[in-house]
């Protein structure tokens, strides 16, 4: 099942996605306004391809908020709701696969 879902995932972050700024997703786009020095496009354009493989445009949504406010993470994390726990559960999934994927 591992193999599987991470072969799934390497099919799909590795499809020539070259998205402009106008046409960047909701993760690169708050990485790149983000500030951080090592904020590059091509890092937030990788970390953006991750999440459309793991995320739905919603959770996308939710979690380019934590660029600007990382407190928001910590309330979501610590958070008894089901609907929290869930999208907590999703973040993970696509932490670990922007990190396997974008740090190489």
């Amino acid at each position: 099942m591992k193999n599987l879902a991470l072969a799934a995932l390497i099919a799909a972050v590795c499809l020539p996605l070259v998205p402009t700024m106008a046409s960047a997703g909701p993760i690169e786009s708050a990485c790149l306004q983000s500030g951080r020095q090592a904020a590059t496009r091509q890092l937030c354009r990788c970390i953006q391809q991750a999440a459309n493989a793991t995320l739905t445009r919603g959770d996308q949504r939710q979690a380019a908020q934590f660029f600007r406010d990382p407190h928001k993470s910590q309330e979501i994390r610590t958070s008894r709701t089901t609907r929290d726990s869930e999208f907590w559960a999703r973040y993970n999934r696509f932490s670990q696969t922007a990190e396997a994927y974008c740090t190489q």
